[in-house]
């Protein structure tokens, strides 16, 4: 009998492509969730980090002695305690992993200069917020009175905060291995095609954008548990991230012991999004102290702290060309990008992934792209959701929009004439990227019908009867989802009537244990009640690459499609001991084990129940490793429609309608949700939310909720979300992804509809974030 899992036929089945309930929520609502702050230990004891107010500043000592005399201090580290201590810095591994990732080399063309992490720096700071020293007490407000205390002695060096000055000549170097601040420098494209084709244009179209950093804002700030047995010379980390296998083997390397020695856990994750996707010191400190102290040691961030030292997002510069012809093809495109990594690299990710899909949607035959990181005096930043491609998706959206604007085209049909066709997928694009599949011009006409692009004109009348201005804006998407390429899974049948699945993408609020189970049931023909997820401790996940770049469902759907055949040859091996016949009578149809000559069937949970019942060998277990390397593309468009209040510059965001065609979709409800977040979240960024520094002292300017605007449940509209899916070639299922299709397009598409609200008073272009204080400046000085 033919063992391969036909995905067509499974998907018949039902527990594929339903809306089924989220089954993690009931816990989770209820106060049942084991998110980092709920780890406690008996005897435990408070850390509190000493962070540093200046931008830039060597640190020849760290005065504790006042401080270590206080009540219920326990101890006062520095860097040169780390350093004494063998200490190393955190391996963050900056660099994507697979195969078909953009390559990046250094700015000298051969390796490059990340600039180490230590847990606690022994010469010098880099950025406001870093910790310098870690106060160790009896309880918080003790640890708390001594980190005030301590008395670090700062001696001011220049500073460089702005990427567009750090790459200038003579600008303060950041660090003295990279002089020019650029640790990365690289050419893709072809630039002699490129020039030729620009030579021979009959136009070209420039802009120059600067896509400023914002941060994460998780509900949960960042927290850390650490435990050390003194007679098993175990450690013990309890905390929050995306990738517990991997920080393990980096926890082990800074602690210089064998992995085999640090257990992680990492539960329930109070928000990631990409910023809690690489090691924070504080996990490391707690490690450290735990041992030197002989008691488990805690560490809270506030939320001003979190502000300061989380890892930020975005931040990229970027000159973009394109070139056209007389009719509005387009020829070729030029750009240039600068992403600022911060005062150390922890991730090339942004800068990597959104060079690959520099030309967005479009067949532009040329392109020549730099790609530059540079180091600033700034917190590092990471991969922050769809990591690197809102950026570069706002830099091509705002330049066919000029295109339009200048030349005289109407912007849908310009980008009509020049979307990729799905006759021309699998499709490589000018940088190098290989396109899967998709039908964009569909998405972007499904989108414009379910926005009601058609009766906008008269929307927008009876806007200006009521003295405000209407918008609309249009923005084409794609996107591409790889990550870590090795992935593992256990699965395993009980006695107890359970489907056990060990698996290491660490869910942080994606509905993994759901949605992971809908497809386990499809295959297993087991309730989805039955299955349980067991992810994030590395006491039972020995390997996996994490939840990021989209890949969980896709790796994980793929493995699972893979273990389900050597799993039902185990069921069909014991059904024939049971049903007292030859495994090669044994079918397995419709989840249940059965053979002609029998009266009888049994489905995987009876199976267990009755093999351990009779004592017969054969374990339902099976354990499956693959490594995935092809990316996929997921793709879409985003209509955005607003109303400007001309007098206040206010804006309200009056209709939002994203497609988003993710593939094989698992379940639509879970995909709908993260589409509506990933608008929210990329429409933040776009009105509201900055991490801005002052550009005369470098100092951050946001520390609460008071600096920093948030998208909120008042300020945003009821989203038109809909679910397009091609199916992928690339794996079993034909699944993309669906966690970063609602944040990709937003910044460019709420920009669209903010600057066509403001087009008719002579508005051409506005940064963001579009806050009701920069539209009513650019009313004000368009006049």
């Amino acid at each position: 009998m033919n063992d391969v899992i036909d995905t067509d036929a499974v998907a018949a089945i039902g527990a594929i492509g339903q809306p089924v309930r989220r089954k993690e929520d009931q816990r989770l609502l209820t106060g049942k969730g084991r998110f980092s702050d709920d780890f406690n230990l008996l005897s435990q004891i408070c850390a509190v980090m000493v962070g540093s107010p200046h931008v830039h500043a060597r640190i020849p000592q760290v005065g504790a002695t006042r401080a270590k005399r206080m009540p219920g201090v326990l101890g006062v580290f520095s860097g040169r305690d780390c350093q004494a201590d063998g200490l190393g810095p955190i391996p963050h591994s900056p660099v994507p992993s697979t195969r078909y990732d953009l390559k990046l080399t250094g700015s000298d063309g051969g390796a490059i200069f990340f600039g180490p992490q230590p847990l606690l720096p022994a010469d010098r700071v880099r950025h406001v917020g870093e910790a310098v020293a870690m106060v160790v007490a009896e309880t918080l407000p003790q640890a708390l009175d001594a980190a005030e205390a301590v008395e670090v002695e700062y001696h001011d060096l220049p500073r460089v905060t702005s990427p567009r000055v750090a790459v200038l000549p003579g600008a303060p170097s950041v660090w003295d291995e990279a002089r020019d601040n650029v640790l990365v420098d690289t050419m893709f494209g072809d630039s002699e095609a490129t020039d030729r084709a620009f030579a021979e244009a009959d136009h070209i179209v420039e802009m120059d954008f600067h896509i400023g950093r914002v941060t994460g804002v998780p509900l949960e700030p960042r927290a850390a548990l650490g435990e050390y047995d003194a007679a098993s010379g175990r450690y013990t980390l309890y905390a929050g991230s995306g990738g517990p296998v991997r920080q393990k083997a980096e926890f082990a390397a800074v602690l210089g012991v064998d992995p085999g020695r640090v257990r992680v856990v990492y539960y329930d994750v109070g928000g990631n999004l990409g910023v809690r996707n690489r090691a924070f010191v504080e996990f490391g400190l707690v490690l450290w102290a735990a041992r030197k102290l002989g008691r488990p040691v805690k560490y809270t961030a506030t939320r001003s702290e979190a502000f300061l030292s989380d890892f930020h997002g975005r931040d990229l510069v970027t000159k973009v060309a394109l070139a056209l012809r007389a009719d509005g093809r387009f020829l070729a495109m030029r750009a240039d990008n600068i992403s600022n990594v911060g005062g150390r690299c922890v991730s090339l990710s942004p800068l990597g992934k959104g060079s690959a899909l520099v030309t967005g949607s479009y067949d532009i035959p040329m392109a020549s792209l730099r790609s530059r990181a540079v180091f600033t005096n700034t917190m590092p930043t990471n991969a922050y959701r769809s990591s690197g491609r809102p950026e570069v998706t706002y830099a091509i959206e705002r330049l066919i929009d000029q295109a339009s604007r200048e030349l005289g085209f109407d912007r849908v049909e310009l980008r009509r004439k020049n979307l990729i066709r799905p006759q021309m997928m699998p499709y490589p694009n000018a940088v190098g990227a290989r396109y899967d599949s998709g039908t964009y011009e569909a998405n972007m006409d499904l989108a414009m019908r379910n926005a009601d692009w058609g009766g906008f004109a008269a929307r927008r009348q009876e806007a200006e009867a009521r003295g405000r201005l209407l918008g609309l804006g249009l923005a084409n998407y794609v996107e591409s989802s790889i990550g870590a390429p090795n992935e593992r899974t256990e699965i395993t049948v009980t006695p107890a009537g359970r489907v056990e699945v060990v698996i290491g993408t660490q869910p942080n609020g994606q509905g993994h244990e759901t949605s992971f189970a809908q497809v386990v049931s499809a295959l297993l023909g087991v309730p989805v009640a039955a299955i349980d997820l067991v992810t994030g401790d590395t006491d039972r996940v020995s390997l996996g690459g994490g939840s990021h770049s989209g890949r969980s469902m896709r790796h994980a759907a793929t493995l699972f499609a893979m273990a389900a055949p050597e799993l039902i040859g185990k069921g069909k091996a014991l059904a024939a001991q049971i049903l007292d016949t030859t495994v090669d009578e044994v079918a397995f149809a419709d989840g249940r084990f059965a053979t002609p000559r029998r009266n009888r069937s049994c489905d995987f949970l009876e199976l267990a129940q009755e093999a351990a019942r009779l004592g017969l060998n054969g374990e339902l277990s099976v354990v499956t490793d693959n490594e995935m390397h092809d990316p996929v593309f997921p793709n879409g468009c985003a209509v955005c429609e607003v109303e400007v209040d001309p007098e206040t510059g206010w804006v309200d965001i009056t209709r939002y309608t994203v497609v988003d065609d993710v593939g094989r979709c698992i379940n639509p409800l879970i995909v709908h949700g993260q589409t509506h977040g990933g608008a929210a979240q990329g429409v933040g960024q776009a009105m509201w939310e900055e991490c801005a520094i002052d550009p005369a002292s470098g100092q951050p300017l946001c520390g609460s909720f008071m600096d920093y605007g948030m998208p909120r449940s008042d300020n945003l509209p009821s989203f038109a979300t809909e679910i397009v899916e091609v199916l992928s070639p690339t794996n079993p299922f034909g699944i993309k992804a669906g966690g970063e299709g609602g944040c990709t397009p937003a910044l460019a598409v709420v920009v669209s509809a903010v600057l066509d609200a403001l087009a008719p008073l002579g508005v051409r272009d506005i940064t963001m974030p579009t806050t009701p204080f920069k539209v009513w400046q650019a009313i004000r000085d368009s006049r």
